[in-house]
């Protein structure tokens, strides 16, 4: 077990916020797992997409911090689904089932992807207010997996689990990196075998984001300058994809930053939802977004008596 899962961080995470289990698709064998924190009358709060890799609880860093902050958030696991049409219909009925007007999504890796062709496939109606993607791409064709993804299925499940592991840091990495992937390996190992299957199959299966469609969505893309399982041209695709989407660079944090440098991550996050304030797509309760403004005002008063 890591320093991350035996820290009276997880332990206050693990107290306070309830995991739920909703059942959408009137399948009790697919149901989807959330963490909700935050005001329930946000009605378009921060959505949290996991990586292939891992559950809804690697986000439970952002789920803490933004939450205290007035942020509704939630983190979700997803039930086995086979392609996008699925997986699509699945999100916008739990959307339904929660009734949220809209989302902001912050998606890691495979979660990036998704909750770009969910933007992709709800362009129409407006589901999606903004995207915050990290270390994540727009095109499976990156992978090369595309002819053997419709076998995953019947793959053992430490098959799978190995094809995943092999693209986790190896060698010297600092304290906070290290952490996350043990955090990431006990959570991988949490996965069965269905769930791993689907995942690598919507991962890998021939596809890609027509970025065309997204119009003006605001995007903030989180990627970092250190070694990680994408490559830099895969980065460069996605600032393609996305020429007016805003930067954030972290020096260093591997593969799963918003664990290993959660603190700078969920600055950059914060930065992103700003721009929403004082709109009925604010993820911040309006109480606590009058008391930061008041804040902000008094401070600029003292700034110019000085």
């Amino acid at each position: 077990m890591g320093d991350f899962v035996k820290s009276r961080e997880y332990d206050s995470f693990r107290s306070s916020i309830p995991q739920k289990k909703i059942v959408v698709d009137g399948d009790e064998d697919r149901t989807w797992v959330i963490y909700d924190a935050g005001p329930r009358n946000i009605r378009c709060p921060l959505v949290f997409l996991p990586p292939a890799s891992g559950r809804a609880t690697v986000f439970y860093k952002q789920l803490l911090t933004l939450s205290a902050a007035g942020y509704r958030v939630i983190a979700l696991d997803y039930p086995v689904y086979w392609n996008m049409k699925q997986w699509n219909e699945g999100f916008c009925k739990l959307i339904d089932y929660l009734r949220l007007d809209k989302i902001h999504i912050f998606g890691a890796s495979l979660g990036g992807y998704l909750g770009q062709k969910f933007a992709e496939s709800t362009y129409l109606a407006q589901r999606v207010q903004s995207l915050i993607l990290c270390n994540s791409f727009s095109d499976t064709s990156i992978f090369q997996q595309s002819n053997s993804a419709p076998a995953y299925w019947m793959l053992p499940g430490v098959i799978l689990k190995k094809m995943i592991m092999g693209n986790f840091e190896r060698g010297r990495v600092d304290k906070g990196i290290a952490a996350s992937v043990d955090f990431m390996v006990d959570s991988l190992d949490s996965l069965g075998q269905q769930e791993l299957a689907s995942r690598l199959t919507l991962n890998c299966m021939n596809s890609y984001v027509e970025a065309h469609k997204l119009g003006d969505i605001p995007v903030t893309i989180i990627d970092v300058l250190d070694t990680s399982a994408l490559s830099v041209s895969v980065k460069d695709d996605m600032f393609k994809c996305y020429p007016s989407a805003r930067r954030a660079h972290l020096k260093n944090g591997g593969n799963f930053p918003y664990l290993s440098r959660a603190e700078e991550v969920n600055v950059y996050i914060q930065i992103h939802l700003k721009n929403f304030w004082g709109s009925k797509e604010s993820a911040l309760s309006g109480d606590r977004e009058m008391e930061m403004l008041s804040t902000k005002s008094t401070e600029s008063d003292d700034s110019t008596s000085n």
